[in-house]
């Protein structure tokens, strides 16, 4: 009997051809025409738009599901691997829903933690692009969801010992299961106008619970904005994957490296315009933006959740080339006094400013915190806490500027003396004090001013009210405090932008931008 002659390298070469083939094909051409027509990309064009060309290294690629069907399963429904994003080092994980809808089996999951294991391991930002129904049944069933290959001190974060790595990622549609988790853990999320992020999708949900949801109504763009699974809604996959090229433009590889600089770009608004940025009516909004243009390098001004909290602006910016993260109150909103959300908003944004070695600039013009028992339901008191405490331990250089108001715990919440600043300073519009004069003048002094009512009527009232209201005013005005050296200086507005500059600089020390 003769032996077969064994395969040869041509042959060999052939079939790996043949299998590549297959994995690039996703899930065939008619579940890529149906992902098409619901408005989305195929993965690999996805990873085109996005990745530097030519730089996309792919692990993974000829992995194959545990329980194998009739059919290929490319790569278990997610790409994986090393990339370049504007010549910056990067690994990637990608869902692909052409394949099972994106759902997770165990070697998905064994190559999605192998990916975030090297990241954390190399110290390299991780970009996930999701787009995924949930858990695959039968693969998850029974015995088999108990040993999924999970690594919670991976998957979620940066392993106990290594600097913390950037985790960004893009919700490109459904978000659930384990692209919730990437959307709840990642330090940005940019998701598009059409996607949602929850647990679990509509259709379990109405199987488990009877509740009757649309995707949008489970997890989409306004909810997640609230909640802060999201931090930026775009209308297209593109312009998602511009979004994640930005923010990686402001974030070091890892947190012991200083942030990226940049060359230095004159601020859009010329310092003149400071001038008559503030209105002279104290209960008249502006826009605070127009301060923010006039101090930060033009056209740098990145937001972060834009959506929620809207009393407070957070957002990525430069000035001189150099990242810092903006808080700055919005009197357009609500008057810029800050409620529960607003609070929570501040100190993610800080605590991602200051993992990541960028320097924050508060900008203040806050009337206070919200109080009655709608904020106290939302939880003012715990985040007011959380966020001040949180304030006073971060390493980056902070600085704020007094613009107008602020007043009681809102001041502390936006950078006040007791957070440490290594600058504070103040226009001479600033109004420093325990509450704002109405609100003060009618607590502290009630008895007189009810004795004054029965005494003389109306006119009499308001006559002391003006009285006292004046002399609250005077107290208020920033003079005393910088007599006192409560505040380190009172600044033309003009000079805001080298005078942040010069605290940025010393507070950095001898560190050279690493908060470490």
């Amino acid at each position: 009997m003769s032996t077969p002659n064994p395969p040869t390298m041509q042959d060999r070469l052939a079939e790996l051809q043949r299998r590549r083939a297959v994995a690039l094909e996703m899930g065939g051409a008619e579940r890529v025409a149906r992902h098409r027509e619901s408005g989305r990309l195929p993965v690999r064009e996805r990873l085109a738009g996005l990745l530097d060309e030519g730089s996309f290294t792919e692990i993974g690629q000829l992995a194959e599901p545990e329980l194998r069907l009739d059919r290929p399963i490319p790569g278990d429904g997610v790409v994986t691997g090393l990339a370049r994003i504007d010549g910056r080092r990067v690994c990637v994980i990608a869902i692909d829903a052409t394949i099972l809808a994106g759902t997770t089996a165990p070697i998905s999951m064994r190559k999605q933690g192998r990916m975030a294991a090297f990241a954390a391991r190399k110290g390299l930002p991780l970009v996930i692009l999701a787009d995924a129904d949930g858990g695959r049944i039968p693969d998850v069933m029974g015995w088999r969801f108990s040993g999924l290959p999970f690594d919670f001190s991976s998957f979620l974060q940066t392993p106990e010992g290594l600097p913390p790595i950037p985790r960004v990622a893009a919700v490109l549609g459904p978000g659930y299961g384990d692209s919730a988790l990437h959307a709840g853990t990642a330090h940005i999320v940019v998701m598009t106008e059409s996607s949602s992020i929850a647990l679990s999708g509509p259709s379990v949900v109405s199987s488990a619970i009877g509740e009757k949801v649309t995707d949008r109504e489970l997890g989409g763009p306004e909810h997640a904005q609230e909640v802060g699974t999201a931090h930026l809604v775009v209308p297209t996959e593109h312009e998602a994957f511009d979004a994640i090229a930005a923010y990686l433009s402001y974030l070091p590889s890892n947190a012991s490296q200083p942030a990226p600089v940049a060359p230095p770009v004159a601020p859009r608004l010329d310092a003149e315009t400071l001038l008559t940025a503030i209105p002279s009516n104290p209960r008249q909004a502006y826009e605070m933006t127009d301060v923010v243009e006039a101090i930060v390098d033009a056209d740098t001004l990145l937001p972060w959740r834009p959506e929620a909290g809207r009393a407070v602006m957070t957002a990525f910016a430069r000035m001189e080339g150099q990242p810092v993260g903006v808080v700055a109150n919005q009197p357009a909103h609500g008057a810029g006094a800050l409620d529960a959300r607003a609070l929570e908003k501040i100190h993610g944004f800080i605590d991602l400013c200051d993992t990541f070695n960028i320097p924050l600039v508060f900008l203040q013009d806050v009337p206070g915190l919200m109080i009655g028992l709608q904020a106290e339901r939302q939880g003012i008191v715990l985040w007011y806490e959380r966020l001040v405490a949180r304030l006073a331990r971060t390493h980056v250089p902070h600085v704020a500027v007094v613009l107008r108001k602020a007043y009681g715990g809102g001041h502390y919440a936006m950078g006040g003396r007791p957070t440490l600043p290594d600058l504070l300073v103040c226009w001479p519009t600033a109004e420093l004090g325990f509450m704002a004069p109405d609100t003060g003048v009618v607590t502290v002094n009630r008895r007189a001013l009810e004795r004054a009512e029965e005494d003389g009527g109306a006119e009499a009232r308001a006559a002391l009210e003006a009285e006292l209201t004046g002399k609250w005013m005077d107290e208020s005005e920033p003079w005393e405090a910088a007599a006192h050296f409560y505040v380190d200086d009172i600044i033309d507005p003009r000079d805001t932008r080298r005078v942040i500059l010069a605290g940025i600089e010393f507070g950095w020390g001898t560190r050279g931008g690493v908060a470490r």
